[in-house]
């Protein structure tokens, strides 16, 4: 069933769970993410970003997850991760993504609202909602880079969404993409006082590795989607180093698909499960 993330995260909001979000980024973390989801009848999010739409395109990955939920009974959204500009808002939305996020936290403080205001009124009339970001999550991943993570203002959150019209709000607290080396420490005097000064759902940013106390401490505090990226690639990779060092002699595709996805499948589910949102679909 495809919605949009509003009516998830509004959900999530009100129930004091996470919806968590995956970086679907080929046919077999598809499938993988969306029986996890099915099995433990979750709410799941699909998400793209703009490299592996270079790589592909919108319009596949629309058409690959619509196919992939034909017999999926759970609500899917699919979802633009770090858009970075009003094209690819425009690319996403016009391929029949059901939400979109414009990342334009490395942009000065008003060029960020000015950015992310013209994607949401892009995106207004056709109901699809917008996801934006104030302060910066550190790390790399995806061509995505940042030196360092910047926190987000609890003072500017309430002005930045009443200026964007922005329906969701991406934090920094101190979490980073890519994998960590060593044990983040995450504000969460911060994000309690962001949470005091605005209403919209809020969005974590930099989940994979995180130790999964810290995970649940920062959905107890009002998170309600939370990205994984950097796992889901680990686990796939790791599913296909297993069978290859098991069996090296393996040329088959589909023998390394379905090693690769029972990985992502058991790490789907485990997020899921941290998150909260098992048995809320």
């Amino acid at each position: 069933m495809l919605v949009t993330i509003k009516e998830m995260l509004l959900a999530a909001q009100s129930g004091g769970y996470a919806v968590a979000a995956f970086n679907a980024e080929n046919m077999e973390m598809t499938v993988a993410v969306l029986a996890a989801a099915e099995e433990l009848q979750s709410p799941v999010i699909l998400q793209a970003t703009p490299l592996m739409m270079n790589f592909a395109s919108a319009a596949l990955y629309v058409a690959m997850a619509r196919a992939a939920m034909e017999d999926v009974t759970v609500p899917v959204a699919l979802h633009l991760d770090h858009g970075d500009s009003y094209e690819v808002a425009v690319q996403a939305l016009r391929a029949g993504y059901t939400s979109l996020m414009l990342d334009g936290s490395r942009l000065a403080y008003g060029e960020n609202i000015a950015l992310t205001r013209r994607v949401v009124e892009l995106a207004a009339p056709c109901g699809v909602p917008v996801e934006a970001e104030l302060g910066a999550v550190g790390g790399t991943e995806d061509g995505l880079s940042s030196a360092c993570s910047e926190g987000t203002d609890p003072e500017q959150a309430a002005d930045f969404l009443a200026r964007t019209g922005a329906d969701f709000l991406a934090v920094g607290i101190g979490t980073a993409h890519g994998v960590y080396h060593a044990q983040p420490k995450l504000d969460f005097e911060r994000l309690d006082a962001i949470r005091a000064r605005v209403d919209a759902p809020l969005v974590l940013h930099g989940a994979s590795g995180l130790p999964r106390e810290d995970l649940r401490a920062c959905v107890a505090r009002g998170i309600c989607k939370v990205n994984f990226a950097t796992e889901l690639r680990l686990a796939y990779s790791g599913g296909i180093k297993a069978l290859l060092a098991e069996r090296p002699e393996t040329v088959d595709p589909k023998a390394l698909g379905r090693a690769a996805m029972a990985r992502v499948k058991e790490a789907a589910a485990e997020s899921i499960g941290f998150c909260g949102c098992a048995g809320k679909g």
